[in-house]
């Protein structure tokens, strides 16, 4: 399998009955701001570079975000945190990502989530999570030249653990820290959840700091 198959096999799953439901009704429900929009409303494929040498992984799509358009980190705040920051490094043709036909482009760089289906009160369940895993190890095997790993928040630090089959105590999380598992270099940070960067436990110049880390790392 190829990531364009890859791509297909995620959006075409449907493992999860909580998480299909879910995302269905809100594609169907919608919310006033997008009322106007069709929602993506499925599992929600990785994409960037097949050539990456950075890979970010977040937590899952945002119900009105990655949800509706059908593509990670895009079209919620978090997305254009990302995606600003991924620009700044270079890695980012835009320093914004609002849906899918934006002309965004990554270079040398890959997104992706631990979930692929948006959860309700953005909790997967440890089911769920063990539903995707697979999903995200087929990515770090077919992404060959990726040797930098950015987890963004706790639960997707967890996931590439398990998908790097290294115990948590020995890779613990803490924002800013590197960790080496093999050939990767793991980098710690918080999520850019509004939740985070409202309240300033994650400001843009720490944001600024972690990718700066990650181009040099994954420059090696």
């Amino acid at each position: 399998m190829d990531l364009d198959g890859l791509a297909r096999a995620v959006s075409g799953c449907r493992k999860c009955p909580r998480l299909c439901a879910y995302t269905r009704e809100v594609a169907r429900a919608r919310v006033r701001r997008h009322a106007h929009e069709k929602y993506w409303g499925r599992p929600v494929p990785g994409f960037g570079d097949p050539r990456a040498r950075l890979l970010a992984v977040g937590l899952a799509p945002a119900a009105h975000g990655a949800n509706r358009t059908g593509r990670m980190f895009t079209g919620d705040s978090s997305g254009d945190w990302l995606a600003r920051a991924l620009h700044g490094a270079g890695f980012a043709s835009l320093p914004t990502s609002t849906h899918a036909g934006d002309g965004l482009a990554l270079r040398g760089a890959y997104v992706t989530a631990a979930v692929r289906c948006a959860p309700p009160q953005n909790r997967p369940t440890a089911r769920e999570f063990d539903s995707c895993l697979p999903y995200l190890e087929a990515e770090l095997s077919l992404l060959a030249n990726v040797n930098t790993i950015v987890c963004l928040g706790h639960a997707a630090h967890a996931a590439v653990c398990r998908a790097l089959k290294v115990a948590k105590r020995d890779m613990p999380f803490s924002h800013g820290a590197v960790h080496r598992a093999g050939k990767y270099s793991v980098v710690c940070s918080y999520h850019p959840s509004r939740q985070n960067t409202q309240t300033g436990r994650l400001t843009w110049a720490q944001w600024e700091r972690v990718f700066a880390s990650a181009k040099k790392l994954a420059a090696r």
